[in-house]
């Protein structure tokens, strides 16, 4: 599967083996169970993140692990996007540090 992401005008593809969505979903509950707790999205403190919230504090990693070259985290991160959301196509970024603003894109 593949998980595009748009960084202002920048495209890149995260390749996801369809095995990353099986064996992962102890990861990705442990993902769900820490932000069941709350988050801080950015400068708003969100007790309950919706499925879109949760895509998008994912996508903020995402960001991160592309910025340090760490595609296995990138991997990952897409991997519970595609996983929780299973016809996402793409999320849109940005580098204006708020989160919020992310756009999850499906077909």
């Amino acid at each position: 599967m593949i998980l595009k992401i748009f960084v202002d005008e920048h495209e890149q593809d995260i390749h996801v083996p369809d095995s990353f969505l099986t064996e992962a979903t102890d990861y990705f509950a442990m993902l769900d169970k820490d932000m069941d707790n709350g988050y801080q999205m950015s400068r708003t403190w969100v007790e309950k993140p919706d499925l879109l919230q949760r895509c998008q504090i994912v996508a903020d990693r995402i960001l991160t692990a592309l910025e340090q070259n760490n595609r296995e985290t990138a991997t990952l991160m897409a991997a519970y996007i595609l996983a929780r959301v299973p016809n996402a196509y793409a999320m849109h970024l940005n580098l204006e540090g708020d989160m919020t603003l992310y756009e999850l894109e499906t077909r």
